[in-house]
């Protein structure tokens, strides 16, 4: 379970990546929300939102927990599942790094019991979060590399070039 993997960036709209699985910066009640979130319920349709309806229904009646993450069917999306993780929220008094580093170790975790290979990840809590984005793509590219995980490739699909170019410092 600890082979290598390839780590990837790429510039565009993580709704559109052909993946085995995106994973979703969603926020608690799992019912959709804006940004990535929003995308993705949007053009995935309406199957992801009955999912995550049941998952709220049985499992997480008061909500997915910050730095957790679950799955369900990614619907009209090219990926084959989407992986919900509720990043925290940036705080300058209160370092919530552990948080934001556990929704890419959970997001991992979830994509080795579904047998994913593939997996891409949005730059996690740098929208309405206001988490900064280059400490974010620090904290990702060091949580995703120290993970143990089957997965052979992990992609980050960065929305802008501001965001491209924090992951890329990061990666070299």
């Amino acid at each position: 379970m600890t082979g290598r993997f390839a780590i990837t960036l790429v510039r565009g709209d993580i709704t559109e990546q052909d993946a085995d699985a995106v994973v979703n910066a969603a926020n608690s009640s799992l019912l959709g929300g804006g940004g990535v979130d929003g995308a993705i319920h949007r053009r995935g349709g309406p199957e992801i939102l009955e999912e995550c309806r049941r998952l709220r229904a049985s499992h997480y009646g008061s909500g997915l927990p910050t730095g957790q993450a679950v799955a369900t069917t990614a619907g009209r999306l090219p990926a084959r599942w989407v992986i919900h993780t509720v990043g925290p929220v940036h705080s300058a008094t209160e370092d919530r790094g552990a948080l934001l580093a556990s929704c890419y170790r959970e997001s991992l975790r979830v994509a080795d019991e579904l047998g994913a290979r593939t997996v891409a990840f949005p730059a996690i809590s740098t929208g309405v979060y206001r988490w900064p984005m280059d400490d974010a793509a620090r904290i990702a590219l060091e949580t995703v590399r120290g993970t143990p995980t089957a997965v052979e490739e992990v992609r980050f699909v960065l929305f802008d070039d501001p965001a491209y170019q924090a992951f890329a410092r990061h990666l070299g």
